[in-house]
């Protein structure tokens, strides 16, 4: 089941509502889409929605509970994930590796973009 509260909490400007499952984070993700929430508006265990999509969330089948209800029904379908406890998010590229020290500045190597082959700089 999807759960929403009233639009109650502010930040930037408007009032906000909390967006959960109770039965896993795929439903929910699969409710926000319907909802044409962005996925900016997850929040680890919710979604952030606008006032504005409170009543679609509605007419989409969402059942308002107060807000006190959304943690507890989160907690008691083991999906709460408190900010304390989440991992931190992964870079989207892996880390370069640390650059090896030179001794002189004769070595450089440029890439072609275009040819994306290795030739050695000129230097004058």
């Amino acid at each position: 089941m999807i759960y929403v509260d009233r639009p109650a909490w502010p930040g930037r400007g408007r009032l906000w509502s909390h967006l959960i499952s109770d039965v896993a984070l795929a439903e929910l993700h699969v409710f926000a889409e319907m909802l044409g929430a962005p996925g900016r508006g997850f929040d680890r265990d919710h979604y952030d929605i606008p006032a504005e999509r409170f009543p679609m969330a509605v007419w989409l089948g969402a059942q308002v509970v107060p807000s006190r209800d959304i943690v507890r029904l989160l907690r008691a379908a083991n999906l709460r994930r408190p900010k304390h406890l989440s991992r931190p998010t992964r870079p989207s590229h892996p880390p370069l590796p640390p650059a090896a020290p030179a001794a002189d500045h004769a070595g450089v190597v440029r890439i072609k973009a275009d040819e994306a082959s290795i030739t050695p700089a000129v230097t004058a």
